[in-house]
């Protein structure tokens, strides 16, 4: 399989760290805050945490804790589908696929539930054919992106399609808190709003070749807690605990190496780092565990820079990066991890 289109959006609006200090201190749930939670907000919105800026898809950013599930699910019922399809539309653009062309569609998601799902909206709004193949991919969350082109290779693979599209699209905005836990208000401090989406094809296309040449997945549900969403008073909740950088480095670190060892590569061959970035202190301990320099990880820690942990969308940011900044070719090595706990891995060959 080979990816021969990539494409990203985000809300036009966008905001610093700086300014989502400002707006929250005038937000009733802030109010409501004991002294040691107002203090992890300030300190984590104004410190060094890799980010700079994040897209949310408000009108104003006063909108951002308006904790209320009508207004949280309108949030991603109105974007949700629009970000998806203006990403779809640009890896499209660049795979010089025509939509009637598309065969099938996989869309994935965990910040809000539609039903049908975001895959009708992307066939009415595409163009696409109605009989084209859709599964809407729910409950992955920021690791959604490998095994949703994953299933992609399948279906292409089954010889039933010749081009897929696989859309990542998280709307983190409709899941935002505050209250006194911890996890859930440095979450607010860290996701930000986007999508990504790749063309697939059995056959490659001009410009730059990216091979898919396997992947590979574990899952560690005793790990389930770290990192997982919640529902409380019908709104999605984040669980973030202080152990995901170190269990994020274990248990990457250990499909990588299963899957070199199963693909017959070695660590040496490795040439690119395609890595989600999950958040500065995870992206140091993968930089620890596979002994990676800052330039190893420059196209992650940009993507985190200026737009913040997108969840799902945010590793196929980090390769759209580093595809266009013409980066070496070779065997990359490209992972997404997230809740479950689980982490998945695969290796592309880029010419």
């Amino acid at each position: 399989m080979f990816i021969i289109g990539i494409g990203t959006a985000n809300p036009p609006q966008r905001y610093t760290q700086a300014d989502c200090w400002r707006v929250v201190q005038d937000c009733p749930a802030f109010q409501k805050l004991n002294s040691r939670s107002k203090a992890i907000l300030k300190k984590v919105l104004n410190g060094e945490n890799g980010i700079s800026t994040r897209h949310f898809a408000l009108d104003n950013l006063k909108e951002a804790f308006a904790i209320n599930p009508d207004i949280l699910h309108e949030r991603f019922i109105k974007h949700a589908p629009a970000l998806a399809v203006a990403a779809a539309e640009r890896a499209l653009a660049q795979s010089k696929i025509h939509p009637r062309e598309i065969d099938a569609v996989l869309i994935s998601t965990c910040t809000g539930y539609l039903c049908p799902g975001l895959t009708s909206y992307a066939i009415e709004r595409l163009g696409l054919r109605p009989d084209v193949l859709a599964l809407d991919l729910v409950g992955q969350g920021c690791g959604a992106a490998i095994p949703n082109l994953e299933a992609a290779r399948n279906v292409l693979a089954s010889g039933r399609c010749k081009h897929a599209l696989s859309v990542c699209v998280e709307v983190c905005s409709a899941a935002f808190y505050l209250d006194d836990d911890a996890g859930v208000l440095i979450s607010a401090c860290l996701f930000g709003d986007g999508a990504a989406a790749a063309v697939v094809s059995p056959e490659a296309s001009s410009g730059r070749r990216v091979k898919w040449t396997g992947s590979s997945t574990m899952m560690k549900p005793e790990d389930r807690e770290a990192l997982r969403f919640e529902q409380k008073n019908g709104m999605l909740r984040n669980i973030l605990t202080p152990q995901v950088p170190s269990i994020a480095a274990q248990h990457v670190g250990t499909l990588f190496d299963d899957t070199l060892a199963r693909a017959g590569v070695a660590r040496d061959q490795i040439k690119g780092w395609i890595l989600h970035p999950g958040g500065r202190d995870v992206l140091l301990a993968l930089r620890e565990r596979f002994q990676l320099s800052g330039d190893d990880v420059r196209w992650s820690q940009a993507v985190l820079r200026d737009y913040g942990n997108m969840s799902s969308p945010c590793v196929l940011f980090a390769l759209q990066a580093a595809l266009s900044d013409g980066a070496a070719g070779g065997i990359w090595w490209m992972s997404s991890f997230g809740a479950g706990f689980s982490c998945h891995g695969a290796l592309l060959e880029v010419e």
